[in-house]
């Protein structure tokens, strides 16, 4: 018998120790005032032992487990959340979303919200620009908001926000700068464009404890190119999404899982000096997209 097989040989009377131990902890919740709390809770502890028992955790290994959380909570600060980069790599940032974005209809789908949103971002115009001087390729964005049924959604709050060419965004520079992102209003028959650039693929943080923890898996830490939204309308649910460029090579290993297939657009490809729609003739070759947004009803 091999260690591993050993190790994970369990008596009849080893298991009903450790099943003793679950049902008490679980017990221990029985009183709590809060129906979904003291549900949430017995579920965790359900959980949490199910997988100390199935790899036969050792204490080398939670102390191991340990000294992770706290590396995650010491390089945790207002700019940086760790903890949120470690549930997107593990795919639970994504779950969340699917649980509480159910498919409905043409609905577009819902994906990762991403560490790099902020308030407040400037109001442009339609046809406006959001890159405001970050490099890259510009990229016309184009397209209409409608609910499921096809009607338009008159002013549709639209935020946007990517990363420069580089692969990073405005936050992650020390000058204040803002780039690269605003937000702006759909007109009366739904329809919105404005200026941005070409997404490019770039790494998430990667250099704590996260970051050690891919390298250890032989994950990589990049994220497949991609433009974020956030739409908001009054009466419909909220939709917080990304667009994807076709062809793009991470597609199928992007690191926090949030690749739809809905949600992968085709940039097509324009030379320097050709008419762009709003009659600008862009002196360096650019890009255009269309992607149509569909909102679903509230409570779905």
């Amino acid at each position: 018998m091999t260690k591993t097989a050993a190790r994970n040989a369990v008596s009849a009377e080893q298991s009903a120790v450790e099943e003793r131990l679950t049902r008490n902890v679980k017990g221990s919740f029985e009183n709590c005032p809060d129906p979904r709390l003291k549900q949430v809770m017995q579920s965790l502890v359900t959980h949490l032992h199910a997988f100390v028992r199935d790899v036969r955790l050792t204490e080398e290994e939670w102390n191991k487990g340990i000294e992770f959380l706290t590396s995650a909570g010491h390089i945790t600060d207002d700019r940086r959340q760790e903890f949120i980069l470690l549930s997107d790599v593990l795919g639970v940032s994504m779950q969340t979303i699917n649980v509480n974005n159910a498919a409905y209809g043409n609905a577009t789908e819902a994906t990762v919200f991403g560490p790099f949103f902020v308030e407040d971002a400037p109001e442009i115009p339609l046809g406006g620009d959001i890159a405001c001087g970050a490099p890259g390729q510009p990229c016309w964005v184009e397209g209409t908001v409608t609910d499921t049924e096809g009607n338009p959604v008159p002013g549709a709050r639209i935020e946007v926000w990517e990363a420069d060419e580089d692969g990073f965004y405005d936050v992650q520079h020390t000058d204040g700068r803002v780039a690269g992102r605003a937000h702006l209003f759909a007109d009366d028959a739904g329809r919105y464009s404005f200026w941005g650039l070409t997404p490019t693929p770039y790494p998430i943080p990667h250099d704590g404890p996260v970051g050690q923890m891919l390298e250890a898996t032989g994950r990589s830490p990049m994220r497949a190119s991609h433009l974020h939204f956030m739409v908001t309308a009054p009466g419909l649910r909220t939709l917080v999404t990304h667009i994807f460029v076709r062809g793009d090579g991470l597609l199928k290993t992007d690191t926090v899982f949030g690749v739809k297939d809905s949600l992968v657009k085709d940039f097509a490809q324009h030379p320097a000096s050709a008419p762009a729609p709003d009659g600008r003739a862009p002196h360096r070759a650019w890009a255009r997209v269309r992607f149509d947004i569909v909102l679903a009803p509230p409570g779905t």
